[in-house]
């Protein structure tokens, strides 16, 4: 009920896995690895179990490194790197992967739940305790199945949408409805959630600035946004872009 609920975001595909008192679904939307990359997918032992909505663009290099220290992949999908990031790095595979993503990772031999949500939280990811546990999905509507009530309006987070045109930090516009906030990763264990940032941002200084001539900053930032651009254009599928017409789409 739950990922059907969300079946307009992936049309493409559904899949589940159920262990004890562990469930992950997924809907998917096929862009890249049209045949296979089903989900939930399974490192090679079937210890680490993930749900991934997003893109890691550069897939095909982390994919090499892996390979290099005797990972086995089963599909050529961009998500599946994030599998065998995690069993090499854990946590710290997060520094690692450009893209934008929501994902969850469940670790049998730990029984452990890992989530984790891209810098800028391009992908939205919302999650609630109730009695019977941790329950997380794309998007509020497909938690209420499970939580037994529909949540209460939360007045502080209409204020916020009202002064800001958004909710602020994890807030969201449901009482008990949390928002895991970009740049950040949520750990549950043994009846425990807890939360910290693995990204913030960090702002150049005036020094900075002069440490470099205009030239050479702006042939920095046409190589970023030429680098950008290529690796956003790995795809099975044709690729379009939206601009407004801004001075950065422009660019």
């Amino acid at each position: 009920r739950m990922t059907r609920i969300m079946d307009y975001r992936g049309p493409d595909e559904e899949g589940y896995l159920i262990k004890n008192k562990t469930g992950l679904g997924h809907r998917r939307l096929k862009i890249i690895d049209l045949h296979t990359g089903q989900q939930p997918m399974s490192n090679e032992d079937h210890t680490l179990f993930l749900v991934c909505n997003g893109e890691v663009y550069n897939f095909q290099e982390l994919r090499n490194f892996l390979e290099k220290k005797g990972h086995r992949f089963k599909s050529v999908s961009d998500n599946e790197v994030i599998l065998h990031l995690y069993e090499e790095k854990g946590a710290g595979s997060l520094d690692c992967i450009r893209g934008m993503f929501a994902f969850a990772i469940w670790d049998d031999k730990k029984k452990e739940l890992f989530l984790a949500r891209d810098r800028l939280g391009e992908k939205p990811l919302v999650y609630a305790v109730i009695p019977d546990g941790l329950v997380f999905a794309s998007e509020i509507k497909a938690l209420l199945p499970v939580m037994g009530h529909t949540p209460a309006l939360n007045p502080v987070a209409l204020d916020q949408v009202m002064t800001f045109w958004s909710t602020v930090s994890d807030t969201t516009m449901f009482e008990g409805v949390r928002q895991l906030p970009p740049g950040e990763m949520l750990i549950a264990q043994d009846g425990l959630v807890r939360r910290q940032p693995y990204w913030d941002w960090t702002y150049p200084t005036t020094e900075d600035y002069h440490r470099t001539s205009v030239e050479e900053q702006a042939d920095e930032l046409r190589a970023l946004l030429s680098d950008a651009t290529r690796i956003r254009l790995r795809a099975d599928v044709p690729v379009g872009a939206y601009l407004s017409g801004g001075l950065d789409s422009s660019v």
